[in-house]
């Protein structure tokens, strides 16, 4: 991470997100980027969609389908004629040192999958690049992202990987443009910690509650992994923080086990989960008729939320007073998670928007510790 810490222990990744979000997450809440030229790029790594934003407004957050497929320079160049006119979500590939890459809804149509039980390091490069394309961002940009916080030796080690990938110049062609860009700092927190700093920076109502006051656990339910941390008046409990590797897939898995023909990593059929009832419907290749998911969704949903629960409940720190669940599957299975939560006598929050609060929240801290660089260079 290239922000700074006050003390030598903080240069680990998660203590410094932490120490310095506890000291300055109030300000946060009303600091802006002052006019300035210089981007802050937010990017949720996630395995159904990377979700990215530079601006803290939730209508601007990009939703970005994971694939990414490897090709050829003269594969992805063959588009070429048709990236003007075309929805560039439906149609973004781009070139980086000598190699091809089509990302989102053009790399499923090459047959790439999201690539479950990957690292997040991997293809990261390239899907910053094509946010980086999709937001026409030139020259210097911070970057603010979430990796899984498996174990501490895991996340250090995977940060140090993806900083390292990320900052440099580079010079690539983004549907056929070509773009230099230089990645000067990136942060790195741990996955969910973003939806907190979101949840605080709302406009509270009444008596709503002071995260930074509480001891909050925070439930990120996403595609690879469902993220339980621990934190504690905004500092991120390590020892008590995991990530496990029972999230959304699993629950995709199961629901395309009752479809013959069916793949569980189709972009089609994930959205048709996630429509409301009435609308879920879902035609598999090689079919006519369409399988109405209302009809398999809600046994399946009752016993995965068991699961789900028996899993947040084994791992739930004694003193947490108040749950924050984001993500999809947050969303998905929140009327599920909330008698759970009533009978735990806890203060159950749902991250809204779900699915981009995460990416809402880095961004928001990666303004944050802009403003005060360059508060730090004027008083220079």
């Amino acid at each position: 991470m290239a922000a700074r810490s006050g003390s030598a222990s903080a240069l680990k990744a998660s203590s410094t997100v932490s120490d310095q979000v506890s000291n300055r997450v109030s300000s946060a809440v009303t600091m802006s980027n002052s006019g300035s030229s210089h981007a802050v790029l937010s990017v949720d790594l996630g395995r159904t969609s990377t979700k990215a934003c530079i601006s803290r407004n939730p209508d601007q957050v990009v939703l970005i389908p994971a694939n990414v497929a490897h090709l050829t320079v003269e594969q992805v160049r063959r588009g070429g004629f048709e990236s003007q006119p075309t929805d560039p979500l439906l149609d973004m590939w781009l070139e980086w040192q000598g190699s091809g890459f089509a990302i989102g809804h053009l790399a499923a149509d090459f047959g790439a999958k999201l690539g479950l039980g990957q690292s997040k390091v991997d293809d990261a490069l390239v899907k910053v690049l094509a946010c980086i394309g999709y937001f026409g961002l030139k020259d210097q940009v911070s970057i603010v992202l979430g990796l899984p916080y498996y174990s501490q030796d895991q996340f250090d080690r995977e940060k140090e990987q993806v900083t390292s990938l990320l900052r440099s110049p580079h010079v690539m062609s983004y549907r056929g443009e070509l773009t230099t860009i230089e990645i000067d700092r990136v942060w790195v927190m741990p996955e969910g910690y973003g939806s907190l700093i979101w949840c605080e920076a709302q406009e509270k109502k009444g008596t709503g509650p002071s995260f930074p006051n509480l001891s909050v656990a925070v439930v990120d339910i996403g595609h690879q992994t469902t993220d339980f941390l621990m934190v504690d008046r905004f500092r991120f409990a390590r020892g008590a923080s995991k990530s496990e590797p029972f999230a959304m897939s699993q629950f995709y898995e199961q629901v395309a086990a009752q479809i013959a023909g069916a793949d569980s990593q189709s972009l089609s059929l994930i959205e048709a989960v996630n429509l409301p009832e009435g609308e879920r419907f879902f035609r598999p290749r090689g079919t006519t008729k369409p399988t109405n998911l209302d009809e398999i969704l809600p046994s399946l949903r009752r016993s995965f939320a068991q699961e789900l629960s028996a899993r947040f409940v084994n791992w739930l720190p004694e003193r947490v007073t108040d749950v924050v669940v984001s993500g999809g599957g947050g969303e998905f299975f929140w009327n599920e998670l909330r008698p759970l939560l009533k009978e735990a006598q806890l203060k159950g929050h749902l991250a809204k928007p779900s699915r981009r609060a995460n990416a809402l929240g880095q961004y928001i801290y990666g303004e944050t510790q802009m403003a005060i660089i360059q508060q730090k260079m004027v008083v220079k």
